[in-house]
């Protein structure tokens, strides 16, 4: 088909031409003419009125605007944002905000329009139009990669439809998407076609009921003809659109929605036939979207859109970016073994999505019938003006049958779930104090954010992880978010590789002006925040969420997160009673039935009074579901039966602990979990002897950081605490020495065997990252309360000697809190000077520098170098303390001498250390603009350095050029406040 020439009889036709598909005299065409012919102007009278009562006045559309016309609110993110970018005319249009529909039905071979009825309907809506100016330009035109058609308002339909258009976006392919029965009005079809005209590709995205739509009839005619048609069935399969089949009412598909569609349609048979039967002309498309497979489908839709325009590149990044995200998606491996937990699934499904689908929707269908919900207010809602109290009479007074509509908004005090119908709430006596506390929040339903709480160890994680698994592919991807209140802002902006934004301090220079700390973090955290508000759908799980606000600066989680109601979902798990003022989701426990299912593990044939002992264990335990997982592997592993191993339990003493703090809280009223836990180690140091490595590998897994933990670095620390028992220490040594060309070989197996007990007794669990293991936050509670002399040192020792910053940053934080004391936490671990100079070169200065810089965490990392100067600065001091040794007691001439002049070398490599720290600090302080702390710090860097290292030192003389470049920032600054600049 000859673009040019349809566009020459477009042009030729404008002055006298109007389309309006109400008439549908112009609907159909052949296979071998443009859809926009001439022919197809004429118009009854009829219809010639709705058309002036849509008549629309065009003035010129922002240039700037780039989120496309929101036509409709059934449509709200799919609208038509090229419209500007095709003619200008001087006169005004007002767009309908409102949901607009058409109906048609037959007059003999053609059609007539809407009936009166749906007219009034339609006039009624257009009194709440709000006008929307549009560009166009008929002396220029664009063309277009992809023309994405559309037919419904199902929201499943719209997020995958919002979905394909970002993705296309974002790989630089142009596209104009449209559902055209939500329009009436000739100049809007005419611009709509004239998209069509000039699109390279037509992708229609087909669903049951488009065949009854002629718009779509039409878009498949149309690109059938051009033989660039790209079809996509939702949900719906290839095979599944024959004609005979859909007319006949033949298969299961369309005993319902089949029948003479034609006839519904409103055109003619043969028209009607060639259209369907031309899909199956399109051998090379086999695009089906069904409800487990979005993500691959449009990736693939994309791949092969991008070949067929030329754009390689686009396919070589899909490829790059699905292997990173198979190997990096989800945290942990699928639970093969998962039990019940399905009305939870369910109601966390309709929770985010505000609807159920597939197998869910028979397991899950008495949340459709809850309530009316009364207006929700997430945040913290501090408004109670007049324009509210008048808005909620308003809403009182408008009362009608059926769901209400959700309308959002968003402000910087608030944001805010108000329905269309809102019941009068009546202030409690007491005050508003009281009257806050008693008030209740409601689920927030089909909004995107879901929180799910629970006690430790209940199974929170496993229903996150398998609710993700689920429905990933509902997502472009599950970004997993490690919620403990001192790592979740690292662990958030991490997120930056997945999202391929760059978040380094680097990309915030302003070269008018200096921007502060707290500006900078701020504009990483938006830059991450501002991804994840694109139309693109992610699902964010934060798992372990600790607190609401962050442990470093105090500041509101929700800060960290994308506005709700978008596209992008939010999934928390948290012990807290409430998150963020939403009503979470209290997960039970699980039934009798699944519980007995998960302690009898392989084992299904217990007499029944094992049954009743299985019970009591049930009972004993708290019925969480990692005290049942553990009950049940020890069943099936060891040939013990339930009554032999409660009776094991019971004998076992309980160690004393000093329980302090919320963390342990559980713990300290769970005497016989913690006695199911030493049965554990008793097993463990049963079969490789005393102090077995798993033992002690479970002791040191408490003192590492909530993430992934090496084996190699976990064993490493087991290996490093003392032996309690000393008798044997000279035999070991003398056996070690022995058999040094085996050591490194029956390490690795016994940290094999080691690492495979923990995971067939459920102590650890496997993760996607290849060597590594995790523990549950109750068992690292047990083992930091189980307090063994040397198992932090060791930990500290192993992270220092072979901690990699790119592997286990985690993990040097970790190391870093044991060591200094942040905020009012106490040092736990203290280091001799050497181990703290070397800390200090391969630890402090590297991890620090690397955290300022690519991730903007200019607070985290000044205040690690702060606490660094302090610790150099107590080592310091007591290097100048006088010491005595027994050797000058015994000479009355003997002078007192001091750590510096006994260890001379050692106390100059520590005031080195220090002014390295010092001048690391002050170049630090230049990127945020304190240079009077700049200029303290490097004055008494080049201090220790000239009288240490000399005038003339290296390091003497890059310390005296940092101090010039902050005197002239200073001189600068209190010259020219306005105009100072790095």
């Amino acid at each position: 088909m000859d673009i040019q020439g349809d566009s020459a009889r477009l042009d030729s036709s404008r002055a006298t031409t109007s389309r309006n598909m109400s008439s549908l005299s112009s609907a159909f065409f052949s296979a071998n003419q443009s859809p926009f012919s001439p022919r197809s102007s004429q118009l009854s009278e009829s219809t010639r009125s709705d058309a002036q009562c849509d008549g629309i006045n065009l003035s010129a559309y922002p240039s700037h605007s780039s989120s496309g016309i929101q036509v409709s609110e059934c449509l709200p993110n799919v609208g038509f944002s090229d419209f500007q970018k095709f003619d200008h005319v001087s006169s005004t249009t007002t767009v309908p905000t409102g949901s607009r529909s058409s109906y048609f039905h037959m007059g003999g071979n053609g059609y007539s329009g809407p009936t009166e009825k749906h007219r009034k309907h339609m006039r009624r809506h257009d009194l709440s139009f709000s006008p929307v100016p549009i560009s166009l330009s008929y002396n220029r035109r664009r063309s277009y990669d992809v023309y994405v058609g559309l037919h419904g308002r199902k929201p499943s339909l719209l997020r995958f439809a919002n979905w394909f258009r970002a993705e296309l976006e974002v790989q630089g392919i142009s596209c104009f998407v449209s559902d055209r029965a939500q329009f009436r009005n000739s100049r809007k079809h005419e611009l709509i076609e004239r998209a069509m005209d000039v699109s390279s590709f037509g992708v229609v995205i087909l669903t049951r009921k488009s065949l009854r739509n002629p718009y779509t009839v039409e878009e498949l005619r149309f690109f059938s003809s051009k033989k660039n048609l790209v079809p996509i069935y939702f949900d719906l399969k290839s095979d599944d659109c024959l004609v005979r089949d859909i007319v006949e009412k033949r298969g299961e598909l369309w005993e319902k929605h089949g029948g003479e569609l034609w006839v519904l349609y409103g055109g003619l048979e043969k028209e009607w036939k060639e259209a369907v039967t031309g899909l199956f002309r399109v051998d090379e498309w086999k695009l089906e979207a069904q409800d487990g497979n979005w993500r691959d489908c449009i990736l693939r839709a994309v791949t092969v859109l991008a070949m067929k325009l030329g754009k390689r590149s686009v396919q070589e990044r899909i490829t790059k970016w699905r292997d990173k995200v198979d190997k990096e998606e989800f945290p942990f491996p699928r639970n093969e073994n998962f039990i019940g937990r399905k009305k939870e699934l369910s109601e966390l499904e309709f929770i985010l999505f505000g609807d159920i689908t597939g197998e869910s929707e028979r397991d899950y269908f008495e949340l459709k019938s809850r309530s009316k919900r009364k207006n929700l207010t997430v945040g913290w809602n501090k408004s109670g003006s007049v324009e509210e109290r008048r808005r909620e009479q308003h809403r009182e007074s408008v009362s009608r049958k059926g769901k209400d509509p959700v309308i959002w908004k968003e402000s910087e005090k608030e944001i805010e779930m108000q329905s269309a119908e809102r019941q009068h709430y009546q202030r409690p006596k007491g005050g508003v104090r009281n009257s806050r506390r008693k008030r209740a929040t409601k689920i927030v339903y089909g909004k995107g954010v879901a929180c799910v709480t629970g006690d430790s160890g209940i199974g929170k994680t496993e229903l996150l992880l398998e609710f993700a698994y689920r429905f990933h592919q509902r997502y472009k991807m599950v970004l997993w978010i490690g919620g403990e209140s001192r790592y979740i802002r690292q662990n958030y902006l991490n997120l930056w590789s997945f999202l391929e934004v760059d978040v380094g301090v680097e990309n915030f220079i302003d070269k008018s002006r200096i921007n502060s700390f707290e500006e900078q973090e701020e504009a990483a955290i938006s830059r991450v925040r501002k991804e994840l508000m694109r139309n693109i759908p992610f699902l964010v799980v934060i798992d372990n969420l600790e607190s609401e606000k962050d442990w470093w600066d105090h500041k509101l989680v929700m800060d960290l997160l994308p506005r709700f109601g978008g596209e992008t979902h939010i999934l928390i798990s948290t012990c807290l009673p409430r998150v963020m003022n939403l009503e979470p989701l209290k997960l039970s426990y699980l039934s009798e039935i699944e519980a007995m299912s998960l302690m009898q593990g392989s084992i299904k044939d217990y007499p029944i009074a094992e049954i009743d002992v299985l019970r009591i264990i049930e009972e004993k335990v708290g019925r969480l579901t990692l005290a049942l997982a553990i009950v049940g592997a020890i069943l099936s592993e060891l040939p013990i039966n339930p009554s032999r191993l409660l009776d094991t339990i019971n004998r076992m003493p309980s160690r004393d602990i000093l329980w302090s703090g919320r963390e342990a809280h559980l713990l300290r009223k769970n005497t016989f979990l913690l006695q199911l836990f030493e049965v554990c180690f008793s097993i463990f140091d049963h079969s490789d002897g005393p102090s077995s490595l798993a033992t002690r590998m479970v002791l040191v897994s408490g003192w590492f950081a909530p993430a992934a933990i090496p084996v190699s670095l976990l064993a490493l620390a087991a290996h490093k605490v003392p032996d309690k028992h000393k008798g044997t220490r000279l035999w070991r040594k003398l056996l070690r020495s022995l058999t040094c060309g085996f050591s490194s070989s029956y390490s690795k197996r016994s940290e094999a065997e080691a690492s495979s007990m923990l995971l067939r007794f459920n102590i650890a669990r496997t993760t996607t990252k290849e060597g590594c293991l995790h523990f549950n936050e109750l068992i690292k509670v047990y083992a930091r309360k189980r307090v063994v002399t040397g198992v932090a040192e060791a930990v500290v020792q192993a992270v220092v000697s072979h901690g990699s910053l790119s592997l286990h940053s985690e993990h040097m934080w970790a190391a870093c809190f044991l060591l200094f004391g942040f905020g009012h936490n106490p040092k736990v671990v203290e280091l001799r000077v050497q181990e703290l100079l070397h800390l200090v070169k391969q630890v402090i200065l590297p991890l620090a520098i690397w955290t300022f810089i690519t991730f903007s965490r200019c607070s985290a990392a000044l205040e690690l170098l702060r606490v660094c100067t302090d610790a150099l600065e107590a080592a310091d001091q007591a290097f100048l303390t006088p010491v005595e040794k027994w050797l000058d007691k015994s000479l009355c001439w003997g002078p007192i001498q001091t750590n510096a002049q006994l260890n001379p070398y050692l106390w100059e490599e520590l005031a080195v250390s220090r002014a390295n720290v010092l001048e690391t600090r002050a170049k630090l302080m230049l990127r945020g603009g304190h240079f009077d702390i700049g200029d303290d710090l490097i004055r008494k860097a080049i201090f220790i350095r000239t009288s240490i290292c000399g005038e003339n030192h290296p390091d003497t003389i890059s310390a005296r050029e940092t101090l010039s470049q902050v005197t002239r920032l200073l001189t600068n600054v209190q010259t020219h406040p306005d105009t100072i600049s790095c």
